[in-house]
């Protein structure tokens, strides 16, 4: 598993993630909330699995 999720994506991914789960705690959004889970942890862990799928990576490549 490589990391393919970059700093501003991942950032992004936790912050949209952790809205989301806070406004299924609140009752705001219902159930469809908890589907904040996703991109929280995809934000967390660095790797997405759709990613690959499509050929995309928002983290940079280091230099050796």
């Amino acid at each position: 598993m490589k990391a393919n999720v970059g700093g501003i994506d991942r950032a992004l991914r936790i912050i949209a993630g952790l809205i989301l789960i806070a406004l299924a705690l609140t009752g705001t959004i219902g159930a469809w909330g908890w589907i904040g889970v996703v991109p929280l942890a995809t934000g967390l862990i660095g790797w997405c699995p759709v990613y690959p799928l499509l050929g995309i990576s928002t983290c940079k490549l280091k230099q050796s």
